[in-house]
Parts: structure tokens; sequence; C-alpha cells
């Protein structure tokens, strides 16, 4: 009897393991899968504003698709039509974002004409959802173009928004962005590969010129008026730079001479009287001019674009 007992108590155990090790076998889940499954973040950039309802607008069509969605906001403060501003924005935030991060990208005078609405993936592995107007070219040219896709709007459209045509960023960008943030499409399925490459912003590149270095101005520090460039910290150092340096400032809108000043090259703001010049890195490590406790832009009548050039000549 005690044998018999025995004998059926470790029969049980027997089939207990198993059913235990059988689950484990179908419910793991390897960590390259986890984060597949898991939603990426889906990040906005418009020139809408917020004065109107179209930018919630979006976010609803992207809360349909997932409520489980996490969504945030490059800006929607681009100014109206500037794709060159919209396209820096990217270019200034997207690094920070993480792999797998869906922006979506509105800023589209051209919406309803035939320019194409894509979705390109970038090496870095990030997605751009928007129109094919130069305003990912910035982006793509540091992370580099892995793929570009055509939105097939036949499959990859709002439902019921056949009929619209001058609000792509909530019937097309919107919605297929959530979707392929939330994994209900692979980028394979947004429609057909692209092998033209996307439309480009042509812009000053920096580079040295003898004893001085030029650039591109590609936007404003908005709140506080001050002058950003595309020359990086290493290209400047190549000039022998060293802080406490002077150097002439010419600032360039086409061929007009806008500004020129004398002005030291500084750590911080602090180091220079107020209302007085300066030349610093800005959070990008890219070379910029200011004005302690004052706006450049506003008192010297600077704006930024692909048009806005900057020289800087080392004068000691």
């Amino acid at each position: 009897m005690f044998k018999s007992k025995m004998h059926n108590s470790k029969r049980f155990m027997s089939i207990a393991l198993a059913l235990v090790l059988a689950l484990s076998v179908f419910s793991f889940v390897s960590p390259v899968e986890a984060v597949q499954a898991k939603d990426n973040a889906l990040v906005f950039l418009t020139d809408f504003g917020l004065k109107d309802g179209a930018v919630s607008a979006m976010k609803g069509v992207a809360f349909g698709v997932s409520s489980d969605l996490k969504m945030f906001d490059v800006t929607h403060e681009i100014p109206s039509f500037d794709i060159w501003e919209g396209a820096y924005r990217f270019k200034q935030t997207c690094p920070y974002w993480p792999e797998g991060t869906v922006f979506v990208g509105v800023v589209d005078p051209g919406v309803g004409t035939d320019r194409a609405s894509i979705v390109l993936k970038t090496k870095t592995g990030h997605y751009f959802v928007g129109p094919d107007n130069g305003l990912f070219a910035l982006a793509a040219e540091d992370m580099g173009i892995e793929e570009v896709r055509k939105i097939d709007e036949t499959k990859n459209r709002l439902k019921g928004s056949d009929k619209s045509y001058t609000f792509h960023g909530r019937d097309i960008f919107s919605y297929v962005g959530a979707r392929l943030a939330s994994g209900q499409i692979k980028f394979e399925e947004v429609g057909p590969k692209l092998e033209v490459q996307i439309i480009d912003i042509p812009y000053q590149n920096a580079k040295i010129e003898g004893n001085s270095v030029v650039g591109n101005i590609p936007v404003l520090d908005i709140q506080y008026g001050n002058i950003w460039s595309n020359i990086p910290d290493e290209m400047f150092e190549k000039l022998g730079t060293k802080y406490g340096d002077t150097f002439k400032v010419e600032i360039f809108n086409g061929k007009d001479k806008v500004y020129e000043g004398n002005m030291p090259f500084v750590e911080s703001f602090g180091e220079v009287e107020e209302g007085k010049p300066m030349i610093y890195y800005n959070s990008l490590l890219n070379v910029s001019t200011a004005i302690n406790m004052g706006n450049f832009a506003e008192e010297h009548g600077v704006s930024s674009g692909s048009d806005w050039t900057i020289k800087l000549t080392k004068t000691n």
C-alpha cells in the first residue's frame, strides 16, 4: 500500500514537471521578440500650431490604431510652409530617440499634388513618415538612408478618407506611422520600394578657407535670437582656435553682407559683458554667435535658411 502511494506520488510529480516544461517552451519569448513586440515611440512634427484641432485629429487617428502607443512631439510651431526649419528640427532631435522610433513630419505645402508620400528607414533604424519634399533630407544625411518606400494609399489610408485631398497628415501619415510604430504593419508592407533618392535641400556645407571658416545658418535659437551655424567644433579648432581668440564675423544673405563685427570665442555667456557679442559652441557643439542678455538676430536683422551663411576669420 505504501509503495503504491509512493509510486502514484512520483508519477504525479513527473506529469506536473512535464506540464511545466511544456508551458515554459510555448510561453517563452526571446529578448529580441520582446523588443519587436513592444510599441515604438510615435513622434510628431508639423507647422500646424496648436490653435485648432489639426494636431489632436492626427493623434486621435493614431490612438484609434493602438491605444497603447506612446506619442510625443518635436514641435508644432514650425513657421508655415518652412520645410527647411522642419528639416533642421528633425536633424537636431532625432539622434536622441532610440532605434525603432517612428517620426511623422507634416510641413507640406505641396499636399494634394504629385509629390510622393513616403516612409524612409535610416541606417540607424529610425523611420520617417511624410511628404518627399526635403523635410527628411538633413536627418537622412546624418543617419544614412537604408531604404525608402512609397506609401500605397489603396492599402494604407484611414478608412473613409478617400475624398480628402488636403489633410494627408491625418488621413495617411499619422495612420501609417501609428500602424508602423504599433507593429500592425511591417516596413515592407508600406508600399513599393523606391530606387530614386529623396528630395534634397541645397545649402552651404561648412568648410575652411585659409584662416577662415564658412558655413550655413540653418536655424536660429528662436527664444533668444542666437545665431546657430553648421560649423562643427572639430573644424573650427583646425584653425588653431582656443578660448579667448578674437574673430571677425561676417553674415550674408545670399551675396548681401548683413553683419560684420569682431567678437571673442568664449565658453559661456557670463564671460562677456551684458550687451556684448560672443562666439560659443551651442548644444550640438556647432559654432554660434550671441549677444549676452540680448537678441542678436533682432538687433542685426539676421535670419536663417539655406541662403544664409556665416564666415569667421581669426584676427589674432
